[in-house]
């Protein structure tokens, strides 16, 4: 192919998502985190009254 000046080919990268800590996730977004706050209590009463069960990781 003939290619006119100025114009070059790239690739896109392949693009992975974080590996985010799930002990880091735990910690901001968990239960506790939760129960820490006023707003985070209240938030869970609001899903548990909706009839979402509180779900908690076993392990890590």
């Amino acid at each position: 192919m003939d290619y006119s000046p100025g114009i070059t080919e790239f690739k896109m990268a392949t693009h992975y998502p974080k590996r985010r800590s799930l002990i880091k996730r735990a910690r901001k977004f968990g239960f506790r985190a939760r129960m820490r706050t006023k707003l985070g209590r209240k938030m869970v009463n609001r899903k548990r009254s909706a009839g979402r069960s509180v779900n908690v990781r076993s392990s890590f």
